[in-house]
């Protein structure tokens, strides 16, 4: 049995854990409402330009675009989205899990990191990390999703890369947090709603001025900056989500831990006790 010093102090060093871990947990709950809030006002804007994308397309027909066809070259470009520190749970390791399950060859495969875990985690594995724009997901901005953005299309466009995907983490609820893997170019035709489903209309076919390549020239960066900049809030706020869940599990265990020290504690002071009785008792009948 360990001497009740070495319990003492182990109590103490789990008290000030537990403290620590409270605080965390405080402070993720804050920022996780902050962040939720961020994510509602970006949904409406998001929502009305997808669907203006959606209606475009399924009411055009023989629209030949870049942003719709398949192009010669197998790489990918994949946009991830983690954060910048640990002790979150799984979320960091579930969106490395996500890239790294792709079944994506390796070497086929640019990443353009946003947070430090996804770039530490991902170059470790042997992927190649083409841009780091880790401070981004500290506070992220609309800017920092056109600039990211303006990189990849521009690797698209010039036929670097054939696909460009996002990693992200989709908050779900307080206590859900989905990790991710969403295709944004080229634009898959098929997959997109119908435009009954999408504004209740029937399918009349559209004219345009500028062409329809022209609108969608104008509207497809828009519109994946937006996605990007929804999924940095998204993360943002499964983060502090998943954090918050780590920190009250840790805080749940430290008290655990700290009850079992003080049972062991009481039990090592009561066994002290009562060898140092036994010892008087026998020195008193010794000296009789």
């Amino acid at each position: 049995m360990a001497s009740m010093r070495d319990i003492k102090r182990r109590q103490v060093s789990v008290t000030s854990t537990q403290q620590i871990t409270k605080a965390m947990k405080l402070v993720a709950t804050v920022k996780l409402q902050k962040a939720k809030a961020r994510a509602e006002r970006n949904k409406p804007y998001f929502n009305e330009l997808y669907k203006t994308i959606c209606s475009i397309l399924s009411k055009t027909e023989n629209i030949h675009h870049p942003f719709l066809e398949e192009s010669e070259s197998k790489r990918k470009a994949v946009i991830v989205i983690t954060s910048n520190k640990g002790l979150a749970g799984g979320y960091n390791s579930n969106i490395v899990k996500e890239v790294t399950g792709s079944g994506f060859p390796i070497k086929d495969v640019d990443i353009y990191a946003v947070g430090r875990k996804g770039v530490e985690g991902l170059s470790r594995k042997g992927y190649q990390i083409v841009m780091d724009m880790s401070e981004a997901i500290n506070e992220p901005l609309y800017k920092d999703a056109v600039d990211i953005t303006k990189q990849v299309l521009t690797s698209y466009q010039n036929g670097e890369v054939g696909e460009i995907y996002m990693a992200y983490t989709y908050f779900k609820n307080t206590v859900s947090q989905e990790a991710r893997l969403v295709k944004l170019l080229p634009l898959d035709m098929n997959e997109l709603p119908s435009p009954e489903t999408v504004d209740g209309s029937d399918k009349v076919l559209m004219n345009y001025e500028p062409e329809a390549e022209e609108a969608l020239d104008a509207l497809v960066p828009k519109y994946i900056s937006n996605l990007l900049y929804g999924a940095f809030v998204e993360a943002l706020a499964s983060e502090n989500g998943a954090r918050m869940q780590a920190m009250d599990s840790a805080t749940t265990n430290a008290e655990n831990m700290i009850a079992e020290l003080s049972l062991s504690y009481n039990r090592a002071r009561q066994s002290s006790i009562t060898q140092e009785l036994t010892e008087i008792i026998a020195g008193s009948e010794a000296i009789n």
